[in-house]
């Protein structure tokens, strides 16, 4: 029985009982604890009103003839929703078929006035990405990588993952706990701590291949795992103070790592403090790439010579 399916079976049949517990669920349904439990979660999102009863039977009770609060929505929330659709589209963002069916739900819930004005904002408003000749709040065709929402399932219930990314065309397995998905210059990232080297390091999710939760009983625990981060922490190598425009330039674009903090209470200035390794020489150019992006409204405390050579070559290059 496909999920979907068991869902709304399983809907029926406590719809027609006043109590049931999770191993009734279980028995009638030839299904483990977990996924149980996981069912009756989504048909409690779902808006079915179920009670949970606490003591030594437990279970839940089904609040019959009760009917949920209508949800509505102000003009103004109508158009934060719309237009933070609009500013997202196209973004290689996860869960795209369900933002079809929220959007389809939303502008069914809301009045034909407020309709109208959604079609008139369609029209007028233009983000990046967005095709001018076509302005459709559904049109979300930038596709993320199939693995993503997979992943993403897994992490919100176990951060000990096996990965298996493809690098120069050989599978390579690693067993990490992940510290961040996150997205950066048009590409979702892993970082995470590889359990057997036992050190961080970063995976690109178009090269995942395979996720799966890594069952072994050697994992170690997120406290031991902070414990050793935190004594392999990266001495800072790179100091700047930031001026307005080089600020400006910083909100526009960061590399995840990098964060600033500010000197003055009107945030006109502020000062960057990270780590560049220097072994890496793809980390070399797009740091020095990036500092000629901030401007030269930066001064300079401490930096890596060889930053300073590839600032030198750039100059050379692209300058009079």
């Amino acid at each position: 029985m496909k999920k979907v399916e068991r869902i709304n079976t399983i809907m029926r049949y406590i719809n027609n009982r006043s109590h049931f517990t999770i191993s009734e669920i279980m028995q009638e349904f030839n299904i483990s604890r977990s996924t149980a439990i996981r069912d009756i979660r989504e048909i409690e999102a779902m808006g079915m009103p179920l009670v949970a009863e606490v003591g030594r039977d437990g279970g839940y009770s089904v609040m019959h003839n009760s009917v949920l609060p209508e949800v509505r929505f102000t003009d103004n929330e109508v158009k934060a929703l719309f237009i933070a659709f609009m500013a997202t589209r196209n973004q290689q963002l996860p869960f795209l078929k369900s933002r079809h069916s929220l959007a389809e739900k939303l502008l069914g819930m809301i009045s034909e006035n407020q309709q109208d004005d959604l079609v008139l904002l369609n029209q007028l408003l233009l983000f990046e990405g967005t095709n001018p000749n076509n302005p459709d709040l559904l049109d979300l065709s930038d596709l993320p990588h199939p693995m993503l929402e997979k992943l993403i399932q897994i992490l919100l219930s176990d951060s000990y993952l096996l990965i298996t990314i493809e690098e120069e065309k050989v599978l390579k397995s690693y067993p990490i706990y992940l510290l961040h998905l996150y997205h950066e210059k048009s590409l979702w990232l892993i970082e995470g701590f590889d359990l057997k080297e036992e050190k961080k390091r970063i995976f690109p999710v178009d090269n995942l291949t395979s996720v799966k939760p890594y069952k072994t009983k050697e994992r170690l625990s997120k406290k031991k795992i902070l414990e050793k981060l935190s004594k392999q922490e990266e001495r800072i190598n790179l100091v700047l103070e930031l001026g307005p425009k080089a600020i400006a330039q910083f909100k526009k674009y960061h590399p995840f790592k990098v964060s600033i903090s500010y000197t003055n209470p009107y945030q006109t200035t502020a000062l960057l403090k990270t780590f560049i390794n220097i072994k890496k020489p793809e980390e070399l150019s797009e740091m020095t790439n990036w500092l000629l992006f901030l401007g030269e409204d930066i001064k300079v405390r401490e930096v890596p010579e060889e930053i300073l050579e590839g600032l030198k070559e750039r100059i050379c290059i692209y300058g009079p």
